[in-house]
Formats: C-alpha cells, structure tokens, sequence
C-alpha cells in the first residue's frame, strides 16, 4: 500500500475514533441527565414555563355603627383573547357576532373588535387585550358572548381578576379608615383601622397556575384556581357617619376661614367611650384640605390651658386649694426667677377665686397655685397626674400613639420654673386623644375608659369577636372633686366671664375649657411665633352623652388664635347638628326648649335618640347652613329664601320624612 493512502487511513482511523469518543461522551451525558440530575432539569424547565401565582383575597367590608360602608373590596376584571387555541372555522363562525357584542357592552364599533380580533388570529397572538376594569356584572355578561362562552380552550378567552380597596365616603375620614399595603421587598405600611385590624380583615391569599407565553407574559391555565382565596371577617367600627360628616365639614370650614395649617376633631361616646367621629385636615400648598396625618392619634403637643382641667383636679386631691381659695393675680403679671407669667386679659383680674381663674382661664392664679403649693415636694404633684394615668399612652390599636410627657423632678428638662409652667399646659405634651379621654372621664362622673373604634368582627351574620368598652382606671378622683369641676367647665360657657360663653345657647348646654397655646415660643423672632387653638369638653353639661375635643394649629394670627374663637365655634357647630338631627327634636321644640327644664328635656332625648329619625325637625331660629346640612342629611331636597337665621319654613315640623313630595322652603331672616 503506498504510503499516502496510509496516511490518509491512519487520519480516518483517529476522526472515527475522535467522534465515537464524543459520541460515548454525550451518551453518557444524556444518561446523567436523564437518570442522576433529571428531577432537577425538569423542574428548571417548569419554573421557566409555569409558575404559581398568588391571588389576593377579598378584604372583609369595613362599616360604620349603622352598617353604611367605609371601606370595601371591589373585584375588578380584565378580559384577553388567546387566538391560537381556537380554531380557524370557529373563529370565523363567531367574530362578527363578538365584535357586535363588545361594541354594545363597551363603546367603540364592532368594526374596531372585530379588527383587535382578526389581527390576533393572523399574528397568532396567545394575549390579546378586550377589556381591563370591568365590574362583576359586566364581566359575567362577557363570559356569555359569542366565542367566549366556549371558555379557555376552545373559545379563548383569558380572565385575570384583582382586588381593589374603595372608600365610600371618599376623603371624609379617609386617614382614620387608613389602608394596608405591601412593597416589593415584602414590607408592609399599616394605617389607621385598615391596618390595626388587618388580622380580621385581610383574609387567606388563594393560588393560581399559570404558563409562560411570548414576550415574557404569563397565561392562566384554566378556568379554575388551585386553591380559592378565602375572604376576610367583615369589622364593625364605632364611627357614626352623620356625626363623622358633621365634624368633617365644621373643621373643614374653620380652617379653610383661619387659614390654619391643620387640625382634627374628635367625638366620643362619654359611656362607652365609643369614637363616633375623627377627622384630620392638614394644608397642601395649593391652600386645599385633605386627611394627611392622624393628628388626633399620632401628634403629642404642648396642651395649653386644656390641662388646667388636670392641675385644678390635682389640687383639689390633694388639698391644696378648694374652689373658694383666693388668690391675688395682681395687673395679669407674676415674676418667678426672670421669667414673667401673663394672663391673656390685660390688667389682670386682682383677687379672684380659683373657681373664677378656672373659668377666666387666668395663667398667674394657676402658676401660683401649682408653684407654691407644690415647691416644697415637686414629686407629689407629678405623682398626682401619674396616678391619673397622664403619662401613660392610651393603648390604641391605631398605629402611631403620639408619646405623652410628664416629666419626674430630676428629669432633663426640669427646672425651678417646670411647676409654673406645667400649672398652664407648658412642659407637658398630650395627644388631642389624650386629652379627650381624660375630659371623657370627668363627664363619666370619673371613670376613665380606653377610646374605642371598633364593636365587632363578623362573618357573615356570624360573630367572631366583640370588643367591649375597656375601663382603665374606675375612678381618676374623688366624687367630690368630680362635681365641682364639673360646674366649673358648666359655668366657663354658661356664665359672662367665662371664656367660653361666646359658644352659650339657651337652646343646649354645653360644658369646656378653651386652650390658647404658643408654638415656637423659644425663637425670639415673633413674626415665627405661632399658636394651637383647643376647645375640649361635651354635651349637654348635666347628662353628657358625648365629649368633643378640638385642636387647630397655627391659624393666621391677623383673623384670630384665641381657642373660644378658632377652635370653640367647630365644638359648637358639631354639639349643634348632632343635636338637631338627633330624634330628640321629633318630641322637644328647639324654640321652646329655653322654656322648659332642660335636665328633663335632655333626659327625653336620650330615652327617644336610638329611635330612628323619621319626622321633620324643627329648624327655625337655626343658621341657614346648619338648617340646610341637618335636613340634607336626612334626605330632603331644600330651597333657601334670604339670609340669616331660618324664620319659616314649609313643612312642619313632626311632619312624616316620607310624605314629603316636594322640597322644603327655608325663608331665612
């Protein structure tokens, strides 16, 4: 053989032997594939073609005392088209018919369907868009069109369901009913009673199967899920819907008047200490309102003369003045070290009982009060407004309960000047919810209960939980000091000197105590100088059914900072219509009420408030906004006639709401 052709044989010898060496080598690949690390392949093959998918359930319904919603899960549809799973004769049997559907269901032509449709077909496209964001019923009528109703596989059709959380009320209360949500990362933002009874509310996640298709999408596969979502218990709040709108729209009106920068409302249940209103409005800088912040919760400041309330029950405790004491307020002026002690009114009031400083809200009869009757043991004083529970926060279930400070003798911050300055709200800070509860207390004749926002959780008609009224402390004092400062915060509305008898009606009583604070008091700049405006109390005086607190920060000092005039007109403005449109006015006349006894008259109501109101109130003598807002709320259609206070009006009083064919004529004056 020659030696080329040996060659060129010897170089086909080591190819053939080359290529079964390759060939054994992915023999044995392919068997350590398939038999040794097959399981792991095939399951990175799944992962990258099918995925589980969670489903977020139905979030039970969150409402008010009456059953009206405040927050409630709304299932929302999108619709897609799978082209290539139906088949040629089908499709064409059915699109027209479809398009006419959809176009009749949707807007558009059936033309412009139609087009969507074949132009999916041609481009064997696995993810068409017809519809995003339909409600229940529109998706049901989808699933019945032609084409569709042949479900997945043979009529194509791709329903993706989501869950979106509506409101209602809307912007009324909004930061109060609050939200729950969750980030990327898995983080989790809880805000007012969304997010403090999420366990109840939020319910068990479901499972979905679905297949990776073109561009990255993914599909579900099949009709059905792989486990069903199970919808949360449904929570019954405390809220009262016309007391929550009232206060809504009385602050609403007071800030946008003062040009303040924000502010909140409070409205308790003085028994139950039920929350039956809470509104917070801060400024944007467009000037507009909305709910930015739980102020009444989250925000802990200097309260101001509010707490002259807590320092005249110390006293009275522990004997260091009574109600009769006299003490000399001099010009309005004392000097304690080098700080200067004022009194809003000037020239002072000379000597003046402690029951009259309570009432004209003097600063030097307190300082002097709490100063000199405490210097020689600061820490009795402190204990006594510990022992009323002052520094303890509240416990509400809320996120975010701003921190009270009440500091102890030898604390950073105490000073020779901490007892003068405590005697009228300065060096301590409360939350509006704070303060609320403590005046609650006062007007449960001492028993201080926990602010309450929810009664129950349920299922259906099922009860799964009750949240009964939680009693902190049975009595924060004596029987004894509770009456007399009662007729203290009686008479600060009901007598000439008080500082809040410019909220006086002989029509309802109503007991207080104003609070005028300054914020940023330490920069000597007094163009920086700003002021929280309080009124705290409730209604009526002699049997009180609900305590009111309300706080409005830095209000334009040119219209006016004073709490009898800022914050004092909200308090009145929510007393009132929660009055009127109360059923007491079905049996008491409002105009003839200032001649009857009003302790009997309040005790009518209460025996006729849980009866539903179906009579016309008695408006006359009312403003003309408060008239129209009262029988607004109770549906009927008004007609006003002038300006001023209502002078007349159409429809009689007691006459049935539902024999009201037309509207009411208010003739104001």
């Amino acid at each position: 053989m020659p030696a080329t052709d040996k060659g060129i044989l010897t170089r086909l010898y080591v190819v053939a032997g080359a290529l079964f060496v390759f060939a054994a080598i992915v023999l044995f690949k392919l068997v350590s594939i398939q038999m040794v690390q097959g399981d792991k392949y095939k399951d990175l093959a799944d992962k990258r073609t099918s995925k589980m998918f969670t489903i977020a359930p139905n979030r039970g319904n969150l409402y008010s005392d009456d059953g009206s919603l405040l927050a409630t899960s709304v299932s929302r549809y999108t619709i897609r088209f799978d082209a290539v799973t139906v088949k040629d004769k089908t499709f064409n049997e059915n699109v027209k018919p479809l398009g006419k559907a959809l176009a009749k269901l949707l807007g558009n032509t059936p033309s412009y369907y139609q087009q969507i449709l074949r132009k999916a077909k041609a481009n064997k496209n696995r993810y068409t868009l017809l519809a995003r964001n339909l409600d229940y019923s529109d998706y049901m009528a989808v699933k019945g069109f032609p084409l569709l109703k042949m479900g997945p596989y043979k009529g194509g059709i791709i329903v993706e369901q989501k869950t979106v959380r509506e409101h209602p009320l809307g912007k009324i209360a909004e930061r109060s009913v609050g939200y729950e949500r969750v980030d990327e990362n898995g983080y989790y933002t809880r805000v007012g009673l969304e997010g403090a009874f999420g366990q109840y509310l939020g319910g068990v996640e479901g499972k979905r199967l679905k297949q990776k298709i073109a561009k990255g999408q993914w599909k579900p596969i099949g009709m059905d899920n792989i486990v069903e979502p199970q919808d949360g218990y449904d929570v019954i709040s405390t809220i009262d819907v016309n007391i929550q709108d009232i206060a809504h729209h009385a602050l609403l009106k007071q800030l946008d008047y003062y040009k303040a920068d924000h502010g909140c409302v409070i409205v308790m249940e003085t028994r139950t200490g039920e929350v039956k209103a809470i509104s917070n409005l801060g400024r944007t800088k467009e000037g507009k309102y909305y709910e930015r912040l739980n102020y009444a919760i989250g925000e802990s400041h200097e309260p101001g003369s509010t707490f002259k309330l807590m320092n005249i029950v110390a006293a009275l405790e522990d004997g260091i003045i009574d109600t009769s004491t006299v003490k000399d307020t001099g010009k309005g002026v004392w000097k304690i070290y080098k700080h200067r002690v004022k009194d809003s009114h000037r020239g002072g009031f000379g000597k003046i009982s402690m029951a009259k400083a309570f009432e004209v809200s003097s600063n030097t009869a307190f300082a002097k009060m709490i100063h000199n009757g405490y210097k020689n043991d600061p820490e009795k004083y402190v204990n006594r407004l510990m022992n009323m529970g002052l520094h303890k926060e509240l416990g509400m279930p809320i996120k975010g309960e701003g921190k009270p400070v009440i500091r102890y003798p030898g604390d950073k911050g105490w000073s020779g000047l901490s007892l003068a300055q405590m005697a009228y709200g300065y060096e301590v800070s409360l939350t509006p919810m704070q303060t609320l509860a403590f005046y609650n207390a006062i007007a449960n004749d001492g028993e201080l209960v926990k602010p309450r926002l929810i009664k129950e959780v349920k299922e259906w008609n099922r009860t799964i939980r009750v949240f009964d009224k939680e009693v902190i402390n049975p009595s924060i004092c004596s029987k004894e000091t509770i009456s007399k400062v009662k007729q203290l915060l009686k008479n600060t509305v009901e007598k000439k000197h008080g500082t809040g008898h410019g909220l006086y009606s002989p029509n309802f009583s109503m007991a207080g105590k104003t609070g005028t604070c300054q914020k940023d008091y330490v920069s000597k700049d007094p163009d920086k100088l700003k002021y929280i405006s309080t009124f705290a109390g409730y209604f009526p005086a002699d049997n009180p059914k609900y305590s009111c607190i309300v706080v409005i920060h830095e209000p334009d000092k040119s219209v006016g900072y004073y709490g009898a005039d800022v914050a004092g007109p909200v308090f009145k403005s929510v007393a009132q219509k929660v009055y009127a449109t109360s059923p007491m006015v079905d049996e008491i006349d409002m105009e003839d009420a200032q001649d009857e006894n009003l302790e009997k008259a309040y005790q009518k109501f209460y025996v006729q408030a849980q009866k539903k109101q179906s009579t016309v109130p008695n408006v006359k003598g009312m403003s003309g906004m408060d008239a129209i807002a009262i029988l607004e709320n109770l549906g009927l259609r008004v007609e006003v006639r002038g300006n001023g206070s209502v002078k007349k009006q159409s429809v009689s009083h007691g006459t049935q709401i539902s024999k009201v064919e037309n509207k009411i004529i208010l003739v104001l004056s």
